[in-house]
């Protein structure tokens, strides 16, 4: 057998991949002969290189004082002139951006649909792996005796906060309607559209877009931040998840321009999620009565509905994120979790309770026996019109879905981040995904289950299913509910919605503010939150305004093909940092900030 070194120079290696090769070395020699007490001795005397311990000062240039005072300018001020270029685009050429955005997106959806497809498949497969293998698993997101900040109990409720929200209340019964006229088992001819046959197909694939792939992501993002970050006491922004493969280089260009794509991405994944929020809150607002106002002859929300709504919704948001996490997002977040609980027990014992239970039960057992299957299925046009269906089926839903998550994980990931210090990687990967998943999934089950048993039975005659998305929650209300029950419960799901768009406009300015201030999670400034909470604003209305929640979508899924790509490196450098980790404990090298700096 060769030495460490020989293979290392066989194959082209520098000696930064030498642990890399001496770690499997030593994974084959647990399945040799060699005597248990003897395979370290061998693995160190055949070792010419000593194993340097974790980069773990990470430098970020930061104004002293003036306008910009604990903010890194490289970072602030390019985010603000991109996103402040893209909303004059919009305002003042709105023509030009529509057909821009739409052609861009229309090569980018369809050239990196396999790009998406393939990475996310990878995430999941890789987050899994991490968690289930003992030796990784049980690593910990910070120092090596440092116990969790939060009990389980209040980390599973933050993370139902993070994991039920806007989406929930549009897609929980838009994204079951929407699969039981159309998925991909319709298209293909294997089930009718709109029977009781198709709704084994599109719960697989509700719970396809809203599981595993989704908090897999933001679990990978999560991981890669606080493992460096509380490990190894980097700064808790995007860059710091790439030093274990660039180390020092992203203190400089390279650094700011993984923050800049992280601030632009984050903008735009939560523009999305307020687009959503937005329509459906003037939605619900009508039902209350205000549709002369509210609405176009056609049903839409009026440019005057959009901007009277933002005001209020995103100056709230600005407020509370002036007020600071404790005050702002907290006691938001506790009217959340009463009110979400509230309108599902609703649906449990008003609505199709028991048929909701079974189509959780076979749904679940369904979507784990194929999840690995669809997930790699990846539809390209064979020039028949079903091949050509198919395909704009998976570019609409899925890859739409992938970019989601993917624009979205810098927000959710450093709010994950931050709240699972001092978990091991088994329990902080396995909660991550499991816990939301699951609410997502009974969420999903319950309301668009009471749907689509309206719809099966005859009740609701096409209401539900044929309203818009933004307006099927409040249809399927109106089919199950007396008149007087309806408005009531209409009542709450705007009061929730105002408390959940506000709460997701507060995060993602704090954690914008966060990656501008290097990491700096104290360093809030009043004029910069203004901004940014402006800047929101401006770019969903301008976007609602210039072609609905389609032109958010197009702009979304073009902003988040640069941080895919930052997505696939943290991917590779989290790998890389567990790696060499363990390869330094075999040898007796210090891996964390405690022990390095002693």
């Amino acid at each position: 057998m060769r030495s460490g070194s020989g293979v290392c120079h066989a194959l082209g290696l520098t000696s930064a991949m030498h642990p890399l090769v001496t770690y499997i070395k030593f994974l084959t020699m647990q399945h040799s002969a060699v005597p248990p007490g003897e395979r370290f001795a061998n693995m160190s005397s055949d070792s010419d290189h000593r194993i340097a311990p974790p980069l773990v000062d990470l430098p970020i240039a930061t104004a002293e004082r003036g306008f910009y005072d604990g903010f890194s300018r490289q970072v602030t001020i390019p985010g603000k002139i991109v996103i402040t270029l893209l909303i004059v685009w919009a305002i003042f050429f709105p023509v030009n951006a529509a057909e821009t955005l739409d052609a861009v997106n229309s090569s980018i959806i369809r050239e990196f649909a396999g790009w998406y497809i393939y990475l996310v498949a990878a995430i999941m497969a890789v987050c899994l792996a991490l968690a289930l293998i003992p030796m990784t698993g049980r690593l910990r997101i910070g120092l090596d005796d440092e116990q969790p900040e939060f009990s389980r109990l209040s980390w599973f409720s933050m993370l139902f906060g993070a994991g039920i929200g806007i989406g929930m209340l549009t897609y929980a019964v838009g994204e079951p309607m929407a699969h039981f006229s159309n998925n991909p088992a319709i298209i293909d001819g294997s089930v009718a559209a709109r029977s009781a046959e198709a709704v084994p197909s599109a719960y697989l694939y509700t719970f396809l877009h809203w599981g595993i792939a989704a908090w897999a992501t933001y679990a990978l993002v999560g991981l890669a931040i606080g493992y460096v970050a509380y490990r190894r006491g980097l700064p808790l922004t995007i860059r710091s998840a790439l030093a274990p493969l660039f180390g020092r280089a992203m203190s400089g260009i390279a650094g700011h321009i993984v923050d800049v794509v992280a601030v632009v991405a984050t903008l735009l994944g939560v523009a999305v999620t307020m687009g959503l929020g937005v329509e459906q809150f003037i939605a619900g607002a009508a039902r209350l009565g205000a549709s002369d106002i509210l609405l176009d002859d056609d049903g839409t929300s009026s440019a005057l509905a959009i901007i009277v709504s933002l005001v209020l919704l995103v100056g709230a948001s600005t407020l509370s994120a002036m007020s600071g996490v404790g005050k702002g997002i907290k006691w938001l977040s506790n009217i959340n979790l009463i009110l979400s609980f509230a309108l599902l027990a609703l649906f449990l014992f008003v609505g199709a309770g028991f048929f909701g239970l079974e189509l959780l039960g076979t749904g679940l057992l369904t979507y784990l026996a194929k999840v690995v299957p669809t997930s790699l299925t990846h539809f390209m046009s064979d020039g028949t019109p079903v091949g050509e269906a198919l395909m704009q089926w998976q570019l609409d839903w899925t890859v739409f879905y992938w970019a989601w998550w993917i624009a979205f994980a810098p927000f959710v990931g450093m709010f994950v981040a931050r709240i699972s210090r001092g978990r091991t990687i088994r329990e902080y990967v396995l909660g991550v995904i499991l816990v939301p998943s699951l609410l997502c999934f009974v969420w999903m089950a319950l309301a668009g289950g009471t749907a689509i048993e309206l719809e099966l039975g005859g009740v609701a005659n096409g209401t539900i299913v044929d309203a818009p998305i933004s307006d099927q929650l409040f249809a399927t209300l109106s089919v199950m509910l007396s008149p007087l029950a309806m408005t009531l419960v209409t009542g709450l799901v705007v009061v929730l919605l105002i408390t959940y768009l506000v709460t997701s406009a507060d995060s993602a300015i704090l954690i914008v503010n966060t990656i501008n201030g290097a990491g700096e999670t104290d360093g809030r400034r009043r004029r910069h939150i203004l901004f940014w909470g402006a800047s929101l604003a401006l770019i969903v209305g301008s976007m609602l305004i210039l072609g609905g929640i389609d032109a958010i979508r197009v702009t979304m899924i073009i902003g988040a093909l640069p941080f895919s790509f930052v997505t696939a490196l943290m991917l590779v450098a989290i790998l890389k940092a567990i790696v060499f980790d363990l390869v330094r404990l075999r040898h007796g090298v210090a891996v964390t900030t405690d022990e390095i700096k002693a």
